[in-house]
């Protein structure tokens, strides 16, 4: 029976297409579901042409709606159809007959390449090489046998093997098959061909893995069936109306291979992490490992899916909704912040601390002691020696080590600053007010006591949370195997909080995953973002004895750059945001696919503002709800961790702001600290940017943060 599948390039542009074209898109696809293949091709309304001068026969074209048509790869073997992409009639046809669609001997999957623009490209790039001997070419050192081992075709090779430099390989890049092409990118980053092996050719294997027969390249069908990582069959209406009404959740259709990997190992042995960059999907990992946990829950047990924010539980909630139908299911799944997880198990009427309560109780405990250093010194050294070390007595602080701070303490002084602290928290009891790490740590020793509460623990954005907050995960959850899942990344480390899982006890060697490939920005973006941080040491979670690193970090996404926009006021700033903003909205992006944030509360009330007098819908971005009304939703740099928009704004990148002096321990203070604080304002800016997928728009008035300016020079 004949069926239409979808192509991640079409899903891809979804969220460009009106509403009257995506409604075009489900009629072809019912008419392919209730039609047999000679009444498809007769049908007067879908008109499945062939197409003259087409590099490949089996590209073909269909209706969609007037004006518009779909390309699909129509195989002669086989009775399934993929929708490639939906374009203008003009532009669907100039495109459709420049690609060619091949079945790859080692991956065993469908292909698509560009291979009139490739064609038009390599006689010039030929040209350049002939000055060049092979061994000076960028694959010079790599042998055909070793290329064809990794799926790289006779087509590819002879493109590949005129490339001189990284340079070239991206104006070749867009136009290579995804697969070759992630393969030419590995081997430019100098991995090693056994490592691109396990990395990209192994996982794409996984479909075929039992499959030793020959590899027919005429077998369409079957080679259809074996691309689910960028071809989706979809014989549900509803599951497809859903998809098209919210394009921007279509990742939920495709899991790459290293990705369907991690989330679906049947059990791991203890506690496991995956991480890696922005948009690199670790968030889906982490849902789909959820999902894939609860089918073996038994009666009573419960899983706990964890995070820093209140936004970010709204966003996994959402997520994990759309990705588990069974409400029951769902049901078993806490989905909170670690804070709101102590604050359940302490269950205290004793009130948080609220901000700007902290540094005035602080300074009463001084002078209640007669310490005379800074309360900056004192609520660090609460944060990063006593919480995070677990210090229980003046003798054990007396004989703690200090790692990561930046002042000597000689031991004389020791007993005046513990008295300072000791006074701090017994007066906040007194008076019914705590902290939130404070009350972890309470949190953590109440479960010590009486067990754990959970059978698994999947945590998200796990680079922020404090050590005290890992020893309350760590006693939520017994040890043993698939007990914490854990994903997050260094890069975006936003608050000051490094930690070690190997020194807290949780060991994740030989269970931990890397992930280099962002499913969300485009090229061009990340190049951009990235220049903020190449180059800058990164300890990794597991121990930090050991460094990350952005080597290989890369998108197959291919788009604009970042628009960078100088403003000669802050009035200035706010007219060129609504021009921006407009101009997006113009070209069929909708309002709540668009994000604009800031450093600052109160200039987040000033865009909302300007954005709302312009006649444009926005409000301000809400903890308790990812799903946005159809409006511009707008917050502090903060509150857009681990979100992510079709085009992001980000506003006021001046010195002044990034980075912002008050965030910043002066050298004075502590010396590491200031280093360790600077970094975590470069990262803000690093993940605000990374939000985006296709735009990026990023200003200031005045003088530009010296961010900005190292970024710039660094692409």
């Amino acid at each position: 029976m004949p069926r239409l599948a979808f192509d991640i390039g079409f899903c891809a542009q979804l969220g460009k297409l009106q509403g009257t074209v995506r409604q075009g898109v489900f009629d072809a696809w019912e008419k392919f579901e209730r039609l047999t293949l000679d009444q498809l091709f007769k049908d007067p309304g879908l008109k499945l042409e062939t197409l003259q001068q087409a590099r490949d026969r089996h590209i073909r074209t269909i209706r969609i709606d007037k004006g518009t048509r779909g390309v699909v790869l129509a195989p002669s073997s086989g009775d399934t159809f993929v929708l490639l992409r939906v374009m203008p009639h003009d532009k669907a046809i100039d495109w459709a007959v420049k690609q060619k669609a091949s079945i790859n001997t080692v991956t065993r999957s469908v292909e698509l390449r560009d291979i009139a623009m490739l064609d038009e490209l390599t006689p010039a790039y030929e040209r350049i090489a002939a000055d060049t001997t092979p061994d000076q070419r960028l694959f010079g050192k790599i042998s055909d046998g070793d290329m064809a081992a990794l799926g790289v075709d006779a087509t590819t090779l002879r493109q590949a093997r005129v490339l001189t430099s990284v340079e070239q390989l991206e104006v070749f890049a867009p136009y290579f098959p995804p697969d070759q092409r992630e393969v030419l990118e590995y081997l430019a980053a100098d991995f090693t061909v056994d490592q691109i092996w396990r990395e990209v050719v192994a996982v794409n294997l996984a479909a075929a893995e039992n499959d030793t027969d020959p590899v027919d390249t005429t077998d369409y069908a079957t080679a259809i069936n074996r691309t689910s990582t960028r071809i989706a069959v979809i014989s549900d209406g509803d599951e497809l109306r859903d998809i098209l009404s919210k394009p921007f959740d279509a990742w939920r259709v495709f899991l790459h291979p290293s990705q369907h990997k991690v989330a679906y190992r049947a059990s791991y042995s203890g506690p496991a992490q995956v991480s890696g960059g922005p948009g690199t999907g670790k968030t889906v990992v982490a849902m789909h490992r959820v999902r894939h946990l609860l089918k073996f829950l038994r009666d009573g047990e419960r899983i706990l899916l964890t995070t820093y924010t209140n936004a970010l539980v709204a966003a996994l909630r959402s997520g994990l909704a759309a990705l588990v139908d069974d409400e029951e299911l769902r049901e078993r799944v806490d989905i909170t912040t670690v804070d709101a997880l102590a604050s359940r198990v302490v269950s205290t009427s004793r009130r948080p601390l609220r901000g700007g309560e902290e540094e005035p109780r602080w300074q009463q405990a001084a002078q209640a002691t007669g310490f005379t250093g800074t309360t900056q010194f004192l609520a660090q050294e609460y944060k990063h020696v006593v919480l995070a070390q677990n210090l229980r007595t003046q003798e054990e602080y007396e004989a703690a080590d200090r790692p990561g701070r930046g002042r000597a303490l000689p031991a004389s002084a020791r007993p005046l600053v513990w008295r300072t602290i000791q006074t701090f928290v017994d007066q906040l009891a007194a008076d019914g007010l705590r902290t939130y790490l404070g009350t972890c740590s309470e949190a953590a020793d109440l479960l010590g006591e009486k067990g754990p509460r959970y059978r698994h623990i999947v945590v998200d954005e796990a680079q922020d949370l404090h050590p005290v907050q890992w020893r309350l995960l760590r006693a939520a959850s017994a040890d043993r195997p698939d007990d914490l899942f854990i994903a997050g990344d260094p890069h975006q480390r936003i608050y000051d909080s490094k930690v070690s899982l190997k020194a807290l006890g949780i060991k994740v060697a030989g269970r931990s995953t890397k992930m280099r490939k962002n499913y969300r920005s485009t090229h061009e973006i990340l190049s951009w973002s990235t220049g903020l941080l190449v180059g800058r040491p990164f300890e990794q979670l597991e121990d930090d004895s050991r460094n990350e690193t952005l080597l290989g970090y890369r998108s197959s996404l291919h788009g604009n750059g970042p628009q960078l926009h100088a403003a000669a006021s802050a009035a200035g700033e706010l007219d060129a945001l609504v021009d921006r903003v407009r101009a997006w909205m113009e070209n069929g992006v909708a309002p709540d696919e668009i994000g604009v944030t800031t450093r600052f509360n109160k200039d987040v009330e000033k865009a909302i503002a300007k954005l709302v007098a312009a006649g444009i819908p926005a409000r301000k971005l809400r903890a308790d709800s990812a799903e946005g009304t159809d409006a511009v939703r707008v917050g502090t740099m903060h509150s857009f961790k681990g979100l992510e928009f079709r085009c992001v704004a980000v506003t006021g990148v001046n010195e002044d702001a990034l980075p912002f002096s008050k965030a910043v321990t002066p050298v004075e203070v502590d010396r590491l600290q200031h280093e360790a604080d600077l970094m975590s304002e470069r990262c803000l800016l690093f993940v605000a940017c990374t939000r985006a997928r296709d735009g990026l728009f990023v200003s200031w008035a005045g003088e530009p943060s010296r961010f900005v300016l190292e970024a710039t020079r660094a692409e």
